[in-house]
């Protein structure tokens, strides 16, 4: 499969929510976000801006550091955030019904490196990058799934 890649730079959190909340708009069942970057990098900021664009009643969106997985209820279909940090396997993740919730809910995932062989092949792959310890992110959207390439043209118009 041939990988596609968009890059581009944030220059503060709120021009990150910005792109988070386009992309949000462009999500349907079915769609998994993984989430890369170092500890600071922006992961959860990301996520939360998406989720909270998506809820049609606002709500506290806590980080799930300690509780692994929140699960939200849109009008449409779930969305699952999983932060994987603490994740000791993969086995664990069929244990909390991510495996499965990747074909019916929108899934975000922080730390998608603890999925090993369950990463989703049709998964949408961000990378918050935080090289000077400023504001500025550089972010990087890659994705091999044919599905995805017109809806990434349209958040990135």
């Amino acid at each position: 499969m041939t990988q596609n890649c968009a890059e581009f730079i944030s220059t503060s959190p709120d021009e990150t929510a910005r792109l988070a909340t386009r992309l949000g708009a462009a999500l349907r069942a079915g769609d998994t976000l993984l989430l890369e970057g170092e500890i600071g990098a922006g992961k959860s900021h990301f996520a939360r801006a998406l989720i909270l664009s998506r809820l049609s009643v606002p709500e506290d969106v806590p980080s799930p550091t300690f509780t692994i997985v929140q699960v939200y209820d849109l009008p449409d279909c779930e969305l699952w955030h999983a932060d994987l940090y603490r994740l000791g396997g993969p086995d664990q993740i069929v244990e909390l019904g991510l495996h499965d919730a990747f074909e019916t809910a929108i899934c975000i995932v922080e730390w998608p490196d603890r999925l090993d062989d369950l990463r989703p092949a049709q998964a949408l792959t961000i990378r918050l990058d935080d090289p000077e310890k400023t504001d500025t992110r550089q972010i990087s959207i890659t994705w091999s799934d044919r599905a995805w390439a017109d809806r990434i043209a349209r958040i990135l118009e």
